[in-house]
Formats: structure tokens, C-alpha cells, sequence
């Protein structure tokens, strides 16, 4: 599938760079997935491994403070946890399984990370989440915390929306999939964590400007539809049908090759989409708009190059 996905998708036009810290990140985050529980010796520790989760968040923020990109790593190697226990552990064959496990993680998320610890009955999930959530909130940004918390949440709620699907055997519409794959991708908190790696962030009206959220949408998507057309390959043969690809062939009847070709299309539409989003955006000379953008520019970047070799597609 790499092969088409190099063939039919537009490179984005941005630097490709890469932390010089991210080997010594990796080390350091399967280290702390195993603190928690959230990994053993075996195929769980060999899955993460293989996931990378050090590869993309070092290309995703190239630049800055060790710490910071630890906490990225971090929350990157949570959510792969997370995915894998739904998507191939089963976790996530039917609602009433997830059920429990995500009200356990929502209890930690409206602790917020206060100090005290995480809830007996959260599990290695939730007590990695919690020391995530812990630490954001030492950071002292209290909007990007909440946003984070409440980012977070729509991924978890996602996660049942798919979950029904499954045990329903139901395929989502193109749109349905295309609004709930920004939630289920796992995205916005990890734009949220990037955002507070930034020394400098926009104000409120900024941050809520409808320009600067329809670039951060138009991001999410690229983000999202990128590791679809990657991943295909090995996610075409699962029944519940959450790639954009499939959704695409399930809707309007085409072949795998046609669906395929649409959903990259779809892609480089949505690419050349952006870069006149940004434009416009960077035309308004906002000082503070410059890193949220080069962020974002990134983490699509991040997640191009990231799947041309990452084993977790292979």
C-alpha cells in the first residue's frame, strides 16, 4: 500500500525534520508505558515498539525542550496503547466491553490532574492517563489543560461510536466517517500538547477565530486521511469498515482501485485546501498565529514521512 500511497498522494510542500532526541525519547517512553502497566514483555511491548510512537512526535516537533517532547511521546504511545486494545484485543468489539473502561477514564479526565492520584479502579490505562493529565496541569496553562481534558473525551466517546458499529456490523456514510475520524484519530489532544510545547500561544478570540479552526480541521482530516490511505492494506480485510477508503467503496459502489484513487484525491484536495487557508491566515500579520501554523505544518509533514516507514503498516 506504500507504494500507491507514495504514488497518488501529494507529498506536503514543508521541511521534513526530525528531534534530534527522539532515540533517546523512545527509550524513555516505552520505559514509562512499562511503569504503568500499560506494556509487558512480549507481543505488546514489541507492538509499541513497532507503532514508533518516538518517530512521529520527534517529527511532528522538531524543535525544543526534551521534556516536552517526552510529553508528546508519551500521550502518542497512550493512544496507540489504546487503539490496539480496541482495534485488535478486543476491547472494542462492542459498547457495553468499552463501556466500563471508558466511564473509568472519563473519571480521570474530570480530576483534571490534580495531585492526587489516579482512581483504584482506573487500571494501567487510567493511571497513565492521569500522570499525562498531571503533568499538563504543572505546566500552568489552565485553558490548554481544559482544552486537552475536553479533547480527550471526544476521543474516548468516539471510541464507542465505533465500538457500536462493530457490533452492529454497521458501515458509516462518507460524512458520518469523515466527522467522527477527526475525534477517533486521536488528533486534537495531541495538536493541544504540541500547541503547549509552543513558548508562545494565542489568546483566546485567536484561538477561537473561525479561520484559525477551519485550518485546524482541514489538519485533523489530513492528518486522519493520510494514515487511512497508509494503512489500508492492513486494516481492508477488518469487518467494521473504519478507513476512509472502504467507506468510500461501501457508499458509491467503486472497486477497491477506485475507492482507493478517491480517497487520495480527497487527500490532495483537502492539501492544496490548507496551504491557501494558511496563506490567507499568515497574511494578517497575527505574530502569534506563526508557531500554531508551523505546528500544524508539522504534524502533517510528521505523518507522511512517519508512515513511509513505520513497521505499525508494514
Amino acid at each position: 500500500m506504500r507504494t500507491f500511497a507514495v504514488s497518488a498522494l501529494r507529498e506536503p510542500p514543508f521541511p521534513a525534520r526530525r528531534h534530534e532526541g527522539s532515540d533517546v525519547v523512545a527509550g524513555e517512553t516505552t520505559a514509562w508505558a512499562e511503569s504503568f502497566g500499560l506494556i509487558g514483555s512480549g507481543h505488546r511491548l514489541s507492538r509499541l515498539r513497532r507503532a514508533d510512537a518516538a518517530g512521529l512526535a520527534g517529527r511532528a516537533y522538531p524543535d525544543g525542550p526534551l521534556d516536552r517532547l517526552r510529553l508528546l511521546t508519551d500521550l502518542i504511545s497512550w493512544l496507540f496503547v489504546m487503539d490496539d486494545a480496541c482495534d485488535e484485543d478486543g476491547l472494542g468489539d462492542a459498547p457495553t466491553r468499552l463501556a466500563p473502561v471508558v466511564a473509568a477514564l472519563l473519571d480521570v479526565l474530570d480530576r483534571h490532574g490534580e495531585a492526587t492520584a489516579a482512581p483504584a479502579d482506573a487500571g494501567p490505562l487510567g493511571a497513565a492517563l492521569h500522570d499525562l493529565c498531571r503533568r499538563v496541569r504543572a505546566r500552568g496553562h489552565s485553558p490548554l489543560l481544559l482544552r486537552f481534558v475536553a479533547r480527550l473525551r471526544d476521543y474516548l466517546l468516539a471510541l464507542l461510536w465505533e465500538a457500536a458499529n462493530r457490533e452492529h456490523r454497521r458501515a458509516p456514510g462518507v460524512a458520518e466517517y469523515v466527522q467522527m475520524r477527526r475525534h477517533t484519530g486521536g488528533v486534537h489532544p495531541s495538536f493541544a500538547l504540541t500547541d503547549l510545547a509552543l513558548d508562545g500561544l494565542p489568546g483566546a478570540a485567536l484561538r477561537s477565530d473561525p479561520a484559525l479552526l477551519a485550518v485546524d480541521t482541514l489538519a485533523a482530516d489530513l492528518v486522519c486521511w493520510c494514515n487511512d490511505v497508509f494503512s489500508y492494506g492492513k486494516e481492508r480485510a477488518a469487518p467494521d469498515g473504519h478507513n476512509l477508503v472502504t467507506v468510500i467503496a461501501r457508499e458509491s459502489g467503486r472497486d477497491e482501485a477506485g475507492a482507493l484513487r478517491a480517497a487520495a484525491d480527497r487527500f490532495n484536495d483537502a492539501l492544496a485546501a490548507y496551504l491557501v487557508a494558511e496563506t490567507d491566515l499568515l497574511a494578517t500579520g497575527e505574530a502569534a498565529l506563526r508557531p500554531v501554523l508551523a505546528a500544524r505544518r508539522n504534524w502533517i509533514r510528521a505523518t507522511y514521512d512517519w508512515s513511509l516507514v513505520a513497521a505499525r503498516y508494514a
